[in-house]
């Protein structure tokens, strides 16, 4: 019998129009959307639906990608009958496993991350900050580069030759040069709004700390990956304090399927806008089964 995770992808996977089929075609999925509307006191489907600017704002994009992919999960479980024996999310996308996991409910998973957005878009003056990726070079030798360096850091570790490095925006620039020296084959800068996942944001996280005493946190009734960790959580007293540091510590995204590897998953179900983390795990592992959940039809195509 399978060993299934639900696993999410984080931002940078939104797209004007995903998840418009559930939300037109099933009554869960509208429910979703528009218990987000009311919750956050904006139109969710005008949001993701219709061209706007706002999409790939922080603010308003943490809100759309994870109100997006609890509606994609809920019609799942509900069509399919699948329930995972493990969640999974990177960054942002952790919430959607918080959600899975039922640590949250889906309205708090939603409501946190509006906030979230807001405290992450507002930590540092825009173009002060900067995120890049390195590729083809191990993490190791990465790692040493940057032990030199002040003001630069990994932010992620996605999967074997990428690594995502995050800081300020001089720092960036040099360590992409000195990376490029060590061996890498390209370091692009990313298009991003702020140094993500670097100490730059700890203040940030301090502050979703404190937004974070009023969210209810329950027992989770499966376990979750943790992207500050890389292990299995299954208590919820760890839960706020992990979720203040994953906004400016590295998201060990590689290790993190890893621990799911040794916990005996086989199958991984990436629900959500895009096919990232899928693309990522070509690369860590070929040995599992991987299905995406973006479009109405892809429930059609699950074997478990």
């Amino acid at each position: 019998m399978s060993k299934i995770a639900f696993i999410f992808p984080g931002q940078g996977a939104q797209y004007c129009g995903m998840g418009q089929d559930f939300y037109e075609q099933t009554s869960i999925g509208k429910e979703i959307y528009d218990k987000a509307s009311a919750l956050l006191g904006f139109s969710v489907p005008e949001l993701c639906f219709e061209k706007n600017d706002r999409l790939d704002i922080t603010e308003y994009t943490q809100a759309a990608m994870v109100t997006t992919s609890i509606a994609m999960m809920r019609v799942l479980e509900a069509e399919t009958g699948i329930k995972p024996s493990v969640s999974a999310g990177l960054s942002l996308g952790e919430y959607c496993a918080l959600a899975a996991s039922g640590v949250m409910s889906d309205e708090d998973a939603i409501r946190t991350v509006r906030q979230r957005g807001i405290l992450m878009q507002e930590a540092v003056p825009a173009g002060v900050g900067a995120m890049a990726a390195i590729l083809a070079l191990d993490a190791s030798a990465i790692e040493e580069v940057l032990s030199g360096m002040e003001g630069v850091q990994i932010a992620n570790y996605n999967c074997p030759g990428q690594i995502v490095i995050s800081g300020k925006k001089e720092k960036v620039e040099d360590a992409n040069e000195k990376l490029l020296q060590a061996g890498a084959k390209r370091a692009i800068m990313l298009n991003v709004s702020g140094p993500f996942h670097s100490k730059m944001l700890t203040e940030a996280g301090e502050k979703l700390g404190e937004v974070l005493e009023s969210v209810t946190i329950n027992d989770p009734q499966i376990p979750y990956i943790s992207n500050v960790t890389a292990k299995l959580v299954t208590d919820k007293a760890l839960v706020r304090d992990l979720l203040k540091r994953q906004v400016s510590s590295s998201v060990r995204w590689q290790q993190s399927v890893e621990t799911m590897l040794l916990d005996g998953v086989d199958t991984f179900i990436e629900i959500g806008p895009g096919k990232t983390l899928a693309g990522f795990m070509k690369k860590i592992t070929r040995d599992v089964k991987v299905f995406n959940i973006e479009k109405l039809e892809d429930l059609n195509k699950l074997s478990v």
